[in-house]
């Protein structure tokens, strides 16, 4: 398919470009995002709690809100009466319609299409529960939901479209056998760019991550890191995946892996309907994902097509689910006491698929587990519910964009030329 011209204007992203002026340019544009970043986890705000909160001083915090709000990513919401002297405070806040993002999920039983707002309110979606059809199956179907969630944008909102975020499991041609999964419909997903076919189908920019990373963002952005700055992301759907947020950043890796929770080496699963291991042993993925979960509702006799049937399981106290939760939990013990020996974050935020308090009895279950094993000197983390449900993904997606125009990442302050080895590192 042809590029088509971008949609996309630059009123808002005109201070996000890379590569471009000094390093006090670098700086000014660090600021501008820790003042949004520091005003999206207040809600509302004056000048003064910005400056205070920022640690800059009242010319530079002037300055800022100025070209913020000449940007429409701010908005003043009234003044603040709190009975003291003086004027009252004029309070801030960020404006949702300051910019617009578009996810796309991709997974290995479903596809999500999502618009948000600067907020992270879902605007409109399109999804399906299906195999993953081929590239350009999946390729026509996808192009053809962007376009029409676009079209719900006017012409001021569409000059404020950051992008298309798009999220996808890394090695989606990987550990189908564990998965339950035919290889000849995802062989051809590792031989194609889809990231590059979609821009080119689109002509709009696309941010590319791998769907656990996405999550993770979603998460640091829009949900728990709000108020947290290091925790570790884990989201249990079809296969399981996670990633790692240090000091307010999302943690890649040098493949952009870091975080890949699903590889890690477990024991057999004790349930008679878990597949044999391979001689190299047992993965995370096979034990602690919805896959599991399935495969042993289907062994107890129950029919599972949609994942509501896995939620309506769970609600009836079917034996199979508590048996798929005490397994689960067996092998999520060590392997997130291996992950706290590493990293030392202080919370673990769970999510899933399905939910119907699914979630809660896992975290309250492994909370017990992880406290029993606790190493000595060692306390466990705290576990945290997610914020997001089955459309953590499809968020992270859409916000990939806007995190990285808009989030005070450590990368700003680098020299340009460093910062575009680094691109071209992470690109090759």
């Amino acid at each position: 398919m042809a590029a088509s011209k971008p949609l996309w204007g630059g009123t808002a992203l005109e201070s996000v470009g890379f590569g471009r002026g000094s390093n006090s340019a670098q700086l000014r544009r660090y600021n501008e995002r820790l003042v949004l970043q520091r005003l999206r986890r207040a809600g509302e705000a004056s000048k003064a709690d910005l400056a205070r909160a920022a640690d800059l001083t009242n010319t530079a915090i002037g300055a800022i809100i100025q070209k913020l709000e000449d940007q429409s990513l701010i908005v003043s919401v009234g003044k603040r009466h709190d009975g003291g002297r003086g004027q009252p405070a004029t309070l801030l806040r960020l404006n949702p319609q300051g910019a617009y993002g578009i996810g796309v999920r991709l997974d290995r039983r479903s596809i999500e299409t999502i618009l948000i707002d600067f907020a992270g309110h879902a605007i409109a979606r399109r999804a399906y529960d299906i195999v993953l059809p081929r590239p350009q199956e999946a390729l026509a179907l996808v192009v053809r939901d962007i376009r029409e969630l676009l079209a719900l944008l006017d012409r001021p909102a569409r000059e404020r479209f950051a992008g298309v975020g798009l999220a996808l499991p890394y090695n989606l041609g990987a550990w189908l056998g564990r998965l339950d999964l035919p290889p000849e419909t995802f062989a051809p997903w590792d031989e194609v760019d889809f990231a590059r076919l979609l821009q080119e189908a689109t002509g709009l920019p696309v941010s590319c991550e791998n769907d656990g990373n996405a999550a993770a963002i979603a998460e640091l952005f829009y949900g728990v890191g709000r108020r947290l700055d290091d925790f570790l992301y884990l989201f249990v759907g079809p296969a399981i995946g996670g990633g790692v947020v240090t000091g307010g950043d999302l943690l890649r890796g040098s493949h952009g892996n870091a975080g890949d929770v699903a590889v890690m080496p477990v024991g057999p699963s004790r349930l008679a309907s878990a597949p044999r291991p391979p001689a190299s042993g047992e993965l995370l993925i096979t034990r602690a994902s919805l896959t599991a979960l399935d495969r042993h509702l289907a062994a107890a006799g129950l029919a599972v097509g949609a994942p509501a049937d896995a939620e309506a399981a769970f609600l009836a106290g079917h034996p199979a689910v508590t048996e798929w939760l005490e397994d689960a939990v067996d092998a999520l013990t060590p392997s997130i006491w291996t992950a706290m020996a590493l990293l030392d974050v202080p919370v673990v935020v769970l999510d899933a698929d399905i939910d119907a308090g699914l979630v809660d009895a896992l975290i309250a279950r492994l909370g017990a587990q992880l406290a029993a094993e606790a190493p000595e000197a060692r306390r466990p983390p705290r576990l945290v519910h997610g914020s997001f449900g089955r459309d953590a993904g499809a968020i992270g997606a859409a916000s990939l964009p806007m995190f990285y125009s808009f989030s005070p990442r450590a990368s700003i302050l680098m020299r340009a030329s460093d910062e575009r080895g680094m691109r071209e590192t992470l690109a090759g």
